[in-house]
């Protein structure tokens, strides 16, 4: 392979294969699909199969992308980590054939200080001297999703640094590596209540909380969507969920009864297709869309009611 590409592979059951083609695409359509659940020796060709297809695992199927140096190879890690699992999906994942315990060290190159407006991202391991008024967010996202670098955590923390002033009480969905609960107790938010359902994500989320001293303000659990968290008194007062669109959809319904009215509600992951949809769900539930953010190929979206 060339040296200006990196081969990222998903490894997925035969059953969850389409399920996952279709979340990795939202990165890119150049997808490679080696699944052999259905190959047969039967025909002319039979006798020059290669020996690793006839040895090959029938019940897996491989997912591979290509990224090119210009693109945040990072950032494609970090989607596919955070959204294969709220897809239920279970996977490994090999890049250029590290291990993923070596990965979760090798990536560390390409994570580097990044400044979003007044708030700057600095990778927990670097010595950072700031500058007066700027907010400092120390992260190790070990396996878990939320460096900063992907667009989709990016829209968010732009709006809430209009949105949050000093008081809030933040509902993060779908936490991640805990950067977005960070940000809003950073900003000023008094509690957040940050959650995931992959525990490896709830754990890593927790350490980052206690590395930036913020365990008095931010709670963090595992909850499958809403089912495990924990209703405020009086509601939220701003909600924010980066995940994905179909999982947006599933939220919207349910979403407004654990905020207070009037409360934004802060939605990204959303692929530019799928844009129109979300808003669409969100007029219906009788939400406006107050503010519409966009980056690349990818939205974010406030809506209040």
């Amino acid at each position: 392979m060339a040296k200006d590409w990196t081969k990222v592979t998903v490894t997925v059951k035969n059953e969850d294969t389409d399920r996952a083609a279709a979340v990795i695409s939202m990165l890119d359509n150049g997808l490679m699909i080696e699944d052999y659940s259905d190959f047969s020796l039967n025909g002319m060709y039979g006798e020059l199969v290669d020996d690793s297809i006839l040895s090959a695992d029938k019940s897996i199927s491989k997912i591979s992308i290509f990224v090119p140096k210009e693109k945040d190879l990072l950032g494609y890690i970090e989607f596919i980590k955070t959204h294969l699992p709220m897809e239920k999906i279970d996977f490994t994942l090999d890049v250029e054939g590290l291990d993923e315990e070596d990965w979760a060290e090798g990536w560390k190159k390409y994570f580097k200080p990044i400044p979003l407006g007044r708030v700057t991202i600095v990778p927990a391991w670097e010595d950072y001297a700031s500058t007066e008024g700027e907010v400092i967010i120390k992260i190790d996202p070990g396996m878990a999703f939320g460096t900063g670098t992907h667009e989709t955590t990016r829209l968010v923390m732009k709006i809430m640094q209009d949105e949050i002033f000093g008081g809030e009480s933040v509902l993060d969905v779908g936490c991640g590596s805990g950067i977005l609960s960070i940000c809003a107790a950073k900003l000023g938010a008094s509690l957040c209540r940050a959650y995931d359902i992959d525990p490896v994500a709830v754990k890593v989320a927790r350490e980052n909380v206690e590395r930036d001293g913020l365990s008095d303000k931010i709670e963090v659990g595992v909850s499958d969507l809403l089912s495990g968290v924990c209703r405020k008194s009086g509601g939220y007062t701003v909600c924010v969920a980066n995940i994905v669109a179909d999982i947006i959809l599933r939220m919207l319904p349910d979403i407004g009864s654990y905020l207070a009215p009037g409360a934004p509600i802060i939605l990204s992951g959303i692929v530019m297709d799928r844009a129109e949809e979300i808003e669409c769900a969100a007029k219906a539930l009788g939400y406006s869309v107050v503010r519409r953010e966009c980056e690349n190929d990818w939205v974010a979206l406030m809506i209040k009611r």
